[in-house]
């Protein structure tokens, strides 16, 4: 048999999981394979990436699951029913569909950031990422969309581990790799960890060295928000170093309030930069990612096909 859409396997996952235990990523596909009894053939049928077409496809229902904060994963690889999951699965695990997950708000949020088309249904006959009436370079650009707001997710996720220092050292590895300075003149660009005077790292503003980028970058809570003290602190700091450039990073918001008096500053230039940029900028930049498949799209080359052959 083919293997399933991504959605139909929404219900053996939520099946894997009832028993109110801790499963594995591996022991939910290999449920699901069983569920489905699929052979071992139709498991080794693999994307152009590499990765199997059925851990792909398992993978992105256990994404939506947790966005729909059906399922949580608890460490890396090992998921269980949440709280709200136990009780979506009282009247049956097969009631899980898109259509039923278009019901909850926290997935109808996810769609929304990834998804600009505001009329697209969810059902559970059509594919969340594209709709009917859209070009297969829209369907593309949704897709690019959707997996790069899931790793924003991820990173910012993974980030959230490291220690305040380290984060420190991934913001100044962030803005050598986007041309400010050299790496081996900017070695020692995080401040010591006591003593920093409210700076967390300086950066050459450019490759000559003639002009400093000073730095701070606060590890907050994703839904947390930097306001105006935070900012004025910063200033502060920038004016006891002499400085008229700095850039303010987090991993959580900043309030209207900080925005608005950042960009008053005539002497000093602020820049903020909150998580969902940091996320952004170190996907084009390549920081803490890799590449795993490229798609050349072509069109016709008219040049070539009016010049005398």
């Amino acid at each position: 048999m083919p293997i399933p859409k991504y959605f139909e396997f929404f219900a053996p996952i939520m099946k894997c999981l009832e028993d109110g235990k801790t499963h594995t990523a591996n022991e939910t596909v290999e449920y699901c394979a069983k569920y489905y009894k699929l052979s071992a053939e139709e498991q080794k049928e693999k994307l152009e990436s590499g990765q199997t077409k059925l851990s792909n496809r398992i993978g992105w229902a256990r994404t939506y699951l947790s966005k729909a904060r059906l399922i949580d994963k608890i460490s890396r690889g090992v998921y269980a029913l949440t709280a709200e999951g136990k009780k979506a699965i009282a009247g049956g695990c097969d009631k899980i569909t898109l259509e039923y997950m278009a019901k909850i708000p926290a997935f109808n949020d996810f769609t929304k950031k990834t998804f600009s088309k505001k009329d697209k249904q969810l059902n559970e006959s059509q594919d969340v990422s594209a709709s009917n009436d859209q070009s297969p370079e829209e369907m593309l650009e949704d897709a690019a969309a959707q997996l790069n707001a899931n790793l924003s997710d991820e990173l910012l996720s993974e980030i959230m581990k490291m220690s305040p220092y380290d984060f420190e050292g991934i913001v100044v590895k962030l803005l050598i790799k986007m041309g400010y300075g050299k790496p081996e003149e900017n070695k020692d660009a995080v401040t010591q960890k006591s003593g920093d005077e409210g700076i967390d790292g300086i950066v050459s503003a450019d490759k000559f060295g003639f002009d400093s980028i000073y730095i701070q970058a606060k590890q907050w809570k994703l839904d947390g928000a930097v306001g105006r003290p935070e900012i004025q602190k910063f200033l502060g700091a920038l004016a006891g170093q002499g400085a008229s450039k700095g850039i303010f990073i987090t991993t959580a918001q900043f309030t209207k309030e900080a925005i608005t008096f950042a960009a008053k500053q005539l002497h000093s230039k602020i820049v903020l930069v909150d998580g969902k940029q940091l996320a952004k900028l170190m996907i084009e930049y390549d920081l803490g990612v890799s590449t795993v498949v490229t798609y050349k799209v072509k069109r016709i080359d008219s040049d070539f096909f009016s010049e005398d052959i």
